[in-house]
C-alpha cells in the first residue's frame, strides 16, 4: 500500500516499467511517444507505473522516478515472492485517473474498480482507459505484435509449414523492412528498436514504425504487422525460396543498435 499525492491510500494492485528498452506497448510506438500519452517528458532513466485503487475503488496509475523500486517489486512478484511497494511521496512525477491496462484484480474489501470523475487528477483528463479491442489501429497491431512474441514458436512453426510469403510480393511489408534498413543508418527514437533475451544465444527484437511493427527473433524468422492490413500477421522467412536472404543481416544490425534492459 502507498500513498497518493492527495495523501489517500492507494491499494497497490500491480505495477510496469516505463523505460525505453521496456514499456507497454499500449502507450506507443516509442519511448518518447508512451511518455507524452502520460503527460511526462521522457526523461532517460525511465518511470515505473504503479496501477492501484483508492479507498473508494477508484483506478490510479502513479507515475514514479524511482525505477530501481518498481523493478525489484516486478521480479520479486514474478518469482511469487511478497513485496510491498510502497514509493515514497517524493517520488511521485504525477498520479493519473484511470489505467490504461486492462486488469482482472482487484483490491479486496473496497468497492469495484471505477474511474473517477473527469479531473478528478488534477490534470483536467479523460482517465485512462485500456484499448478497445473492437477496432484496428496503432494500439492493436502492436498488442498484436506483443502476442507474436509471446506465442513464438507456434508462429515460426506455422510459417515454415506455409512456406511464408515473399516479402517483395506485399508493398506494405516491403516497406516496413525498408524503413527498419533505415534505422540502422540513421538512429530512431529511443524504444522504436527494442532487444530482449531469448534463449539459446538467441534475441527478440521488437522494431516499430509508422504504420506497422516487426517481431523477430534473431536465430530465426520475422513477422510484420501493418495498420492496413487488420489482423494480419505477414512473415518473413529467413531462406528459402521465398525467404528473404538479407533477413539475417538486417536483424544483426537492428540488435546492434537496438536499446535492451538493463
Amino acid at each position: 500500500m502507498s500513498e497518493e499525492e492527495g495523501g489517500g491510500s492507494l491499494y497497490v494492485l500491480t505495477a510496469v516499467l516505463l523505460t525505453p528498452a521496456q514499456f507497454p506497448s499500449v502507450l506507443g510506438d516509442d519511448f518518447p511517444e508512451a511518455c507524452a500519452l502520460l503527460g511526462v517528458p521522457p526523461a532517460p532513466e525511465g518511470y515505473g507505473l504503479v496501477l492501484g485503487q483508492d479507498e473508494e475503488g477508484a483506478r490510479w496509475t502513479v507515475v514514479v522516478d524511482d525505477v530501481s523500486l518498481v523493478a525489484a517489486a516486478i521480479a520479486s512478484w514474478d518469482c511469487g515472492m511478497e513485496y510491498d511497494l510502497s514509493p515514497d511521496e517524493r517520488t511521485i512525477v504525477v498520479s493519473l485517473a484511470g489505467w490504461p491496462l486492462d486488469l482482472s484484480v482487484a483490491a479486496p474489501g473496497i468497492p469495484e474498480p471505477h474511474d473517477p470523475e473527469q479531473g478528478a487528477d488534477g490534470t483536467g483528463r479523460v482517465p485512462l482507459t485500456p484499448p478497445s479491442a473492437e477496432v484496428w489501429g496503432p494500439v492493436q497491431r502492436r498488442m498484436g505484435a506483443d502476442q507474436v512474441a509471446r506465442e513464438w514458436a507456434d508462429w515460426e512453426d506455422l510459417a515454415a509449414a506455409d512456406g511464408g510469403a515473399a516479402a517483395a510480393a506485399h508493398p506494405g511489408l516491403a516497406r516496413a523492412l525498408r524503413e527498419a534498413l533505415e534505422y540502422t543508418r540513421t538512429a530512431p527514437p529511443p524504444g522504436r528498436v527494442r532487444s530482449s533475451f531469448a534463449g539459446g544465444g538467441a534475441r527478440t527484437l521488437r522494431v516499430e514504425g509508422p504504420g506497422w511493427s516487426l517481431v523477430a527473433r534473431t536465430d530465426g524468422a520475422a513477422f510484420v504487422l501493418l495498420d492496413d492490413e487488420p489482423s494480419e500477421v505477414l512473415p518473413v522467412p529467413r531462406g528459402g525460396e521465398r525467404g528473404l536472404p538479407e533477413l539475417p543481416g538486417l536483424l544483426a544490425a537492428l540488435d546492434g543498435i537496438a536499446v535492451r534492459p538493463a
